[in-house]
């Protein structure tokens, strides 16, 4: 069980915007794809969600193929946005029943699963709501309902820590890392680096549309010149100055 991403390269237009490409995470693994605006994170998640095809390349989870067989590998993973993507015509409820569908998941289990998440976020007395009377915060929590009560072998989550208050970004911080414990696989991106550095187990830097370097936190201060004292929030700094000086 693992996904793999060999030599891809894609973008939009015919322009490539990731550069043959490489990754691999195993089961119990959270990587961490960390980069500039404009790096090629956000293109990277969209080729992975089957949402942009590859110039060159293939991605495969547990031995399947994205492009052979989009279905069976897409209901391998759950996908939270930046940006919560809400119906704004379904209930709270609804969309945890319409998540339960699209994953063919046991309604009761899953069910189960959702009350103690729900609890989890206090979102459990407001199953009637709409989401236009939810804030932003509160529409990342549902997304992070739905996505945690899957049987999703991979979990992509964007910008995780966008909106959340302190404590439910603990309780994610902690579901994380459970699911990680339980051998499931972890992408997740994030400029806030000190938010992820307890629940991710190695960082890809992804660099002019190329991953320049991966490894664990030390490995990667060590790359930068960085000493184990400082803070990893140094690497953009790193990163800005190179782009100025390429620019």
């Amino acid at each position: 069980m693992t996904l793999k991403i060999k030599n891809l390269s894609g973008g939009y237009h015919g322009v490539a915007v990731i550069k043959n490409l490489n990754l691999e995470i195993k089961p119990g693994e959270a990587v961490g794809l960390i980069g500039l605006n404009g790096a090629g994170k956000s293109t990277t998640i969209k080729h992975i969600l089957g949402l942009l095809r590859p110039q060159k390349g293939l991605i495969s989870l547990n031995g399947l193929e994205l492009t052979k067989n989009p279905d069976k590998f897409k209901q391998q993973l759950a996908y939270i946005p930046e940006v919560p993507v809400l119906y704004p015509e379904l209930t709270l409820k609804e969309h945890i029943d319409l998540t339960i569908l699209a994953y063919e998941l046991n309604s009761d289990k899953a069910w189960k699963k959702a009350d103690e998440l729900l609890k989890i976020f206090r979102l459990d007395n407001k199953l009637d709501w709409l989401p236009i009377h939810f804030s932003k915060g509160m529409k990342q929590k549902v997304m992070l309902v739905c996505a945690f009560i899957t049987d999703a072998e991979l979990l992509v989550i964007d910008e995780p820590f966008t909106g959340l208050d302190p404590l439910s970004a603990v309780s994610l911080t902690k579901l994380i890392n459970e699911a990680t414990q339980d051998g499931k696989m972890v992408l997740m991106t994030s400029h806030v680096l000190s938010e992820v550095q307890t629940t991710i187990s190695k960082f890809a830097v992804l660099n002019n549309g190329c991953i320049e370097v991966s490894g664990s936190l030390d490995e990667i201060k060590r790359y930068y010149g960085l000493s184990s004292s400082d803070s990893f929030d140094k690497i953009y700094e790193i990163l800005s100055r190179e782009q100025v000086q390429n620019g």
